[in-house]
């Protein structure tokens, strides 16, 4: 099947979106369609292994310029003025193609990681954000545990960090943590006595173990394993921030990166769309396109109006953190929004295009199909970086306050 249009060309609008926003919009876009469409399908289906990790495309984006977008010129950075815009409407395009790779190389890369590390002592900044603008490191994000994800409290975090001369003894485990089989270095998150610390730990030191990857239902290129700490020494001068204040230091990166999770879910909605719109329009059924049919008219026009919707949800709760008038409720939003409306639209269309949308190759015609996969990676948008029922908690609290909802 050949590339199929882009609906929201005609539908949607970025006219009021700022003009190094448009900007990077065109550059990310060039960028996906060089780069990442003439490799999705073997990103989006190639099952996970230990040396799967995808450091061509890691180099590609530094080569691109990409992870400059998020961060100030003292740093190797674009200095933007609406950075976390800029950045999100990146994750967007790089999702259409390819949102395992998106998800890891670019909201675990320069989201999670990056706005840890903007948020650190001067020298932590200094070291180590240019290496990751310029691809010489690969970086993991380390909050959950076996027995811990959503609940991010001291009393149940099992990884812990003691105090010794000069710095810290580090043991535990922790799970689901993206490019850990690649990783340089580890944000790790871990239990100082009754509080949660940030540390920066080194991934070659002494006592560090990596599992095999997991084995997932999607987002293959997006690589997760456990990481094993047995007695690691970390050094005083690597915690990020204060001793105690590490729960503050996660949320701030995983508040950005949820709506990064929603930027994600609305290019993948987008790409689900636009194949599946191109191939009704074309495919007959009793002598007619199936998109004749009404049913599928309106279907299509309500996922339209689904979309529209989320990418400016996502994109007025990234312009607002970007002026200094952050939403919790309204990047909670943005992140249920965004997730589930990939989930509805990628469900849909294989739906409207039947075994076709299903498979995810005619060997015959040696034609890849791009749905199957969508739809698998579309999923874990409603569950990882904060469960939507998590995130209807948070706006539901906003609302009804803490005297009611706890």
């Amino acid at each position: 099947m050949t590339n199929s249009k882009r609906y929201a060309d005609d539908i949607f609008s970025d006219i009021w979106l700022p003009g190094e926003v448009l900007e990077i919009r065109k550059e990310a876009r060039e960028f996906a369609s060089r780069e990442l469409k003439p490799i999705s399908h073997e990103l989006n289906t190639t099952v996970e292994s230990r040396d799967g990790f995808r450091h061509d495309v890691l180099q590609a984006i530094a080569r691109a310029g990409l992870y400059e977008i998020p961060f100030s010129t003292d740093v190797g950075g674009r200095g933007l003025r609406y950075p976390v815009l800029a950045t999100l409407t990146t994750m967007e395009e790089l999702g259409y193609y390819a949102p395992g790779a998106a998800s890891a190389l670019y909201d675990g890369q320069a989201i999670l990681c990056g706005q840890t590390l903007n948020n650190a002592s001067e020298s932590i900044r200094q070291e180590f954000l240019p290496k990751l603008i310029r691809g010489e490191i690969v970086c993991c994000f380390a909050t959950s545990e076996p027995e811990t994800s959503t609940d991010l409290s001291a009393k149940v975090m099992k990884t812990t960090a003691k105090r010794v001369e000069g710095g810290y003894v580090v043991n535990g485990q922790k799970r689901w943590i993206t490019n850990s089989v690649a990783g340089d270095i580890v944000l790790l998150l871990c239990k100082t006595e009754n509080s949660l610390t940030m540390l920066l730990v080194d991934m070659h030191d002494k006592g560090i173990s990596v599992s095999d990857p997991d084995l997932k239902m999607g987002n293959h290129a997006q690589l997760t394993a456990d990481i094993e700490f047995s007695d690691v020494f970390v050094p005083e001068e690597n915690r990020i921030g204060e001793e105690g204040e590490g729960l503050g230091v996660a949320l701030s990166a995983l508040t950005v990166g949820r709506v990064g999770i929603a930027a994600l879910g609305v290019g993948m909605a987008q790409r689900a769309f636009d194949y599946s719109a191109d191939y009704i329009s074309k495919r007959m059924v009793f002598g007619e396109p199936i998109a004749s049919f009404q049913h599928w008219q309106f279907k299509y026009a309500d996922h339209a109006m689904a979309i529209e919707s989320a990418r400016n949800l996502y994109q007025k709760a990234a312009m607002n953190h970007d002026v200094g008038n952050s939403s919790q409720s309204l990047m909670a939003m943005a992140k249920v929004v965004g997730s589930e409306v990939a989930v509805d639209m990628a469900r849909d269309a294989i739906q409207a295009c039947g075994g076709y949308g299903f498979a995810r190759r005619m060997s015959e015609e040696g034609i890849d199909w791009p749905l199957e996969a969508i739809y698998r990676d579309s999923k874990i948008g409603e569950i990882y970086e904060g469960a939507n029922e998590v995130q209807r908690w948070a706006i539901a609290r906003e609302i009804f306050g803490r005297p009611i909802t706890g």
